[in-house]
């Protein structure tokens, strides 16, 4: 085992896992710190899926909404990131499941007295000799320098300032924040102190992070110090591990290794023995195995939302990985077994839950199995044809069909050196949810019963949306399954009324917003529903979602907060569809009026009343115009006024909208004023970008534009450059190349195509020959009437004309065929008579096109030469037959 080889006799250090995270607690706890116990990986904050951080269950203290549980406290916090999950197994120290060793003071000692013990317990504890350790501060953090070199006495040269981006901590754009201070091991400390560059990872890890919290932020990003001044710290248990077991990663210390070395038994491998990815996919199992463990442990069961897809993922992944290194029977009860074994001393709870972790993951391993098998041989048929890229349909049929999921085929396809079009795969599950959409709201008759019934019986919502972004309000009404009812529980879908809520209910052409509802629910464990649309009826908002914990009742409190990244696309967006109408009107016409319009988070669209289409140059300067506006940086006006005043103002009205006598008006001074009472934004710089993507007609005399604006803009222009390397990699030319190499492409597919044209005609010609002395004298003519099948019509005509030049101005030939004998749904006619046969009162214009009736069809030509065509292939031979008998008796 790797971490043997750093263990010397005699040393007293902590050196094991377990007395690393002892020595930590002791050495806090002998300074009245007290020892808090690890909290669940599920949080009470309903603000995140899982504990992330070992500040996280001290977060309320921290923000001043709950009692400190003493003056100092230190913990072991279990946490799981999945944020960097892709690495996880490639580098050293990246992982899912990790332990945070933390100290903590709310508001008792402060910055010297945390640096002293940090850098006490660095070097004394846990003996690393100070010339291996580097030290950060913030940039503007005068005070921690001196505390760490004229206090503690670090070599000024080892003291590097950092900036914002990683030197400072903040819970979020307001409230409690302040400078950090971080302690780095240096590996290579014979690489001297000058020139030092923390971002060197292959020299240094940072394993300790002290946060100074003094300051508060106010909404115009003003900082003022706080009256209690707080310390939250960190110590990576799986860092100090490395550093102390002197192993080159942290999978290969006694936290992980036993895991490894378990997969590797059961897969009859020698893990030290192994290549880079051999021993990727055993870090990877080793260390998702510990997340899944302690996920199930902690009450999360997979699923395919929220906190049970993480475990479900990170589940699959172990067994994708298992496949990878030979693993194919089951394993996953093994490697609990293992992890409990491993873990069960610091979270005795793991034995409590044992029968319970295991027979989950019997289950959920025997469920992916199926999947796998299924969706592996599907993806190996793809694989085959040997694509670029895999589609984003063929993904999602993966996904969709059987149950294969994205992360895995991305997986699959990097092994191959492929890459899966994300893109394609997002548009083919959005066309599903707007069917799944659709075909529900096209059945559900009682839910729209129900809704109208609330809307009805209740008072107007107030919508403060314009104002914030997150709202607390109270639950006025619920539908579950179509009904009214007082509660909903955990997976129920649901439609809920609150009396106050921020959420934009879909109006104006404008889409609902999306976001969360979170509380503490009737069951008191706090209660989450996702908000994925909201409607209006009769001013009373209808928030549409899943409930993903807990328990909702009739009249309970809930915090509803929007999703910002959603409301700000669809201000973009809007904004744009104003800027837009005025450009037509200043471009096209100024009497151009709005037919609708569609404002959604990734497009909008826009219907306007023209006689005529757009031109393209039109489009051009209405695009130019718009972008031109929106970096002149316009800030909009937003006021409410009465109808009179507005139209005096020369706001702008759609045509047939009924308006209360108080309006509101949106304003972007000089370029654009209308009536809207969808959200904006605050300045037309926030779109950032327009795009025109397409100009139609919708129906007479209303046209359509669609375009993008905003973040969709960079998803449009990089779908057109994957489709302009593609066709530049095929024409083996440059981008400004394609559209000439294309145009060269098509004159010579032109040419060819005549020259197929006039093959066909010269074959035609030359089977004719044959069918000469298969003519028959009726007096003085001469008669020829032959199937001729593979032929098309330019063909059959020429070989017509050809046969009465051979016979002379005597003769009447007919001549029927299929072009393709496979469809019978296809017949040509082609008839050609001589001089004197047309003398004698015969014209071949007017005879086909009775022939052709025989087979469903009709035509008709010139005297001399004529085609006609029909439906019915089965019929053709009787139609020939009909042919000879008319002419013989004609000609007769």
């Amino acid at each position: 085992m790797p971490v043997a080889r750093s263990l010397r006799s005699g040393d007293s250090r902590p050196r094991t896992g377990s007395e690393i995270r002892t020595a930590f607690l002791t050495f806090f706890a002998e300074r009245a710190h007290q020892v808090i116990p690890s909290a669940s990986l599920v949080p009470e904050d309903p603000t995140v899926l899982l504990t992330i951080a070992g500040m996280l269950p001290f977060k309320p203290v921290f923000m001043g909404q709950a009692e400190r549980p003493a003056p100092r406290a230190t913990s072991s916090q279990k946490c799981i990131r999945t944020n960097d999950i892709e690495n996880v197994g490639r580098t050293a120290r990246h992982h899912t499941f990790f332990e945070m060793l933390g100290n903590f003071s709310f508001g008792d000692y402060f910055k010297q007295q945390a640096i002293e013990w940090a850098w006490e317990l660095t070097t004394e504890v846990f003996g690393l000799d100070p010339k291996n350790l580097v030290v950060s501060v913030f940039r503007e953090d005068d005070e921690a320098e001196t505390i760490w070199r004229d206090v503690v006495g670090v070599n000024p040269k080892r003291i590097i300032r950092m900036d914002e981006a990683d030197n400072f901590w903040a819970s979020g754009p307001t409230g409690p924040c302040g400078p950090c201070s971080e302690i780095y091991y240096d590996f290579k400390p014979d690489l001297g102190n000058d020139d030092i560059d923390l971002e060197d990872d292959g020299r240094f890890v940072e394993f300790y992070n002290l946060v100074f919290m003094q300051y508060n932020r106010d909404g115009e990003g003003n900082l003022t110090p706080l009256a209690n001044r707080n310390i939250d710290t960190g110590m990576g248990l799986e860092r100090m591990a490395q550093i102390l077991q002197g192993v080159p990663n942290n999978y290969e210390t006694d936290i992980i290794y036993p895991l490894i070395e378990t997969a590797a038994g059961l897969a009859g491998l020698d893990y030290q023995k192994l290549d880079e990815k051999g021993k990727t996919s055993f870090k990877v199992i080793g260390d998702h195995c510990r997340a899944i463990t302690h996920l199930i442990c902690d009450g999360v069961t997979a699923s395919n939302l929220g906190r049970g897809y993480i475990m479900r993922r990170l589940l699959r992944r172990v067994v994708r990985h298992g496949r990878l290194v030979g693993i194919e029977k089951p394993f996953l009860q093994a490697m609990g077994e293992a992890a409990i074994a491993l873990m069960v001393e610091a979270y005795p709870q793991l034995e409590e839950r044992r029968k319970l972790i295991l027979a989950e993951l019997n289950r959920e391993e025997a469920r992916f199995l199926e999947t796998l098998e299924r969706g592996e041989k599907v993806l190996a048929d793809v694989l085959v044809a040997n694509p670029q890229m895999i589609s984003g349909g063929q993904a999602f049929e993966l996904y969709d069909t059987y149950g294969f999921p994205l992360e895995l085929t991305q997986e699959i396809a990097e092994e191959h050196g492929l890459t899966v079009d994300l893109q394609g795969f997002e548009q083919a599950m959005d066309q599903q949810r707007q069917r799944a959409k659709a075909a529900a709201v096209s059945i559900d008759l009682t839910l729209q019963g129900a809704i109208e019934q609330m809307a009805a019986e209740l008072e107007a919502t107030r919508f403060k949306g314009y104002e914030v972004l997150e709202q607390p309000g109270c639950v006025l009404a619920l539908v579950v399954n179509g009904e009214s009812a007082e509660r909903a529980s955990a997976g129920d879908s649901v439609q809920i009324v609150l009396d106050t809520t921020p959420f934009y209910g879909e109006s104006g052409g404008q889409v609902g917003d999306h976001g969360v509802l979170s509380g503490e629910g009737s069951g008191g464990n706090g209660v989450i529903v996702t908000v994925d649309d909201v409607s209006r009826h009769r001013n009373v908002f209808v928030h549409f979602g899943r409930i993903e914990r807990g328990t909702l009742a009739l009249g309970d409190l809930v915090n509803a907060q929007v999703d910002r990244a959603c409301r700000r696309r669809a201000q973009a967006n809007h904004t744009a569809t104003h800027l837009l109408q005025a450009a037509l009107k200043q471009v096209v016409d100024s009497g151009i009026g709005q037919a609708g319009s569609l404002v959604d988070f990734d497009r909008l669209r826009f219907d306007f009343h023209c006689s005529r289409a757009v031109t393209a140059k039109e489009l051009e300067q209405i695009e130019a115009l718009i972008n031109g506006w929106i970096m002149e940086s316009h800030d909009l006006i937003v006021e409410e006024m009465s109808i009179q005043e507005a139209k005096a103002a020369g706001a702008v009205a759609m045509f047939g909208e009924k308006y209360a006598d108080v309006v509101r008006v949106v304003d972007v001074p000089g370029v654009s004023m209308e009536l809207c009472g969808g959200t904006h934004v605050a300045n037309t710089a926030e779109i950032g970008l327009f795009k025109i993507v397409a100009e139609s007609s919708v129906a007479a005399g209303i046209r359509r534009i669609e375009a993008v604006a905003g973040p969709a803009v960079l998803a449009y222009l990089n779908e057109r450059d994957v489709v302009v390397k593609e066709l530049g990699d095929r024409f083996k030319a440059q981008p400004s190349e394609i559209v000439e190499r294309v145009t060269s492409l098509q004159e010579e597919l032109k040419n060819t195509g005549k020259a197929l044209v006039a093959a066909r005609a010269e074959l035609a010609v030359a089977k004719s020959v044959a069918l000469v002395s298969k003519a028959v004298a009726v007096g003085p003519f001469q008669l020829l009437v032959q199937r001729l099948d593979c032929v098309d019509g330019t063909g059959l005509q020429g070989a017509a004309q050809s046969l009465v030049d051979e016979l002379g101005e005597g003769s009447a030939v007919v001549l029927g065929g299929l072009p393709n004998p496979a469809d019978l749904g296809k017949v040509i006619l082609v008839a050609a008579f001589g001089k004197q046969v047309i003398a004698g009162g015969q014209q071949a214009g007017k005879f086909i096109g009775g022939i052709a009736k025989h087979c469903g069809g009709g035509g008709g030509g010139r005297p001399n030469l004529a085609q006609a065509g029909g439906r019915d292939g089965a019929a053709l031979d009787g139609a020939l037959a009909a042919a000879k008998v008319e002419l013989k008796q004609a000609l007769g």
